[in-house]
């Protein structure tokens, strides 16, 4: 399985086997029993956003498709997802902890650990609730798969995929705008969630020149690392802030809060030249740069079978 187009396929044939496939490994996931149900939530919900960044890729050509399919995936997801944050609190205090271990006494966050684990426990205690959700998101992830097979797309070759392109680049280079010259948590927030489907684009697209994109690629899972982490942060921060005495001495949780806001500004400051790095070119440009990539793509080796069997006779 891979979530890149193949030169022997048009478009749409690859549309469909990547969302097919992303669908595919979703279920299999629920029913392998290999993963805890933390970890099986995570992985789902990757997969429901790996759908979502691949029709937006050609959400220009395919609206209505990408505001149907986009919907359904987001709010299958969605039962998950305060599952997955509960876990990701957790998971950001103690990366927080062990980081500034030399700073702090951990002995005296105790009590706040315990706190977050209980609200994890809390939200996932009921198993056979959680049961019940990945089952109704398996069944959403089987009626999805069968909608898969009648997708279709009105364009195809590098028109089918240029427009979406080049819009979420620009969407991006605007989002790291707006997030330095107004660092909100929303803002960064909004940023990453543009670098994210960025990213998997260039993923989609590697193939059309694997040495360039894959470093490319590399960029934006770093940056994506950055500001998700920037992101667990405020949401810690909002989390305890609502309610602070829960979390243990008020010095303790000043304590955390200080660290954290220091934490945040030094992952916004490391971001930044990975970000005009990645966003350097104007949209136009890049996408010039990734046709001319995608024609020669085409033109390699052998024609791609699809364009073969239009040309036979009969």
């Amino acid at each position: 399985m891979s979530y890149h187009f193949k030169r022997s396929e048009s478009v749409t044939d690859g549309v469909c086997r990547i969302a097919g496939e992303q669908i595919d490994r979703a279920i299999a996931e629920i029913d392998d029993g290999k993963l805890d149900g933390h970890e099986t939530v995570h992985q789902v919900r990757k997969r429901c956003k790996k759908v979502r960044g691949l029709i937006r890729l050609v959400r220009p050509i395919a609206e209505q498709l990408y505001q149907s399919e986009n919907t359904a995936f987001r709010d299958a997801a969605a039962p998950l997802s305060d599952i997955r944050d509960a876990q990701a609190l957790l998971e950001t205090f103690d990366e927080l902890t062990q980081r500034y271990a030399e700073q702090l006494h951990t002995e005296r966050f105790d009590a706040m650990r315990r706190q977050l684990m209980q609200r994890r426990d809390e939200i996932a205690r009921d198993e056979g609730k959680l049961k019940e959700r990945l089952n109704d998101f398996r069944q959403q992830m089987e009626q999805a798969r069968e909608r898969v097979g009648r997708w279709t797309l009105d364009e195809e070759e590098f028109r089918a995929v240029e427009a979406g392109l080049e819009k979420t680049y620009q969407r991006g280079r605007r989002a790291m705008e707006r997030a330095y010259a107004k660092p909100t948590p929303e803002n960064f927030h909004e940023w990453r969630k543009r670098v994210k489907y960025h990213g998997y684009h260039l993923r989609l697209l590697k193939p059309i020149w694997k040495p360039v994109l894959k470093k490319q690629e590399k960029g934006a899972d770093r940056l994506g690392d950055l500001l998700g982490d920037d992101h667990d942060l405020a949401v810690f921060a909002s989390t305890v802030q609502a309610d602070p005495s829960s979390f243990g001495e008020q010095r303790d949780v000043q304590a955390i809060l200080a660290l954290l806001q220091g934490r945040r500004v030094e992952l916004e400051s490391l971001a930044r030249p990975v970000g005009q790095r990645l966003f350097a070119e104007k949209p136009s440009r890049l996408a010039d740069r990734f046709g001319a990539y995608w024609e020669t793509w085409r033109r390699e080796e052998n024609r791609p079978a699809y364009l073969i069997k239009r040309m036979l006779p009969g």
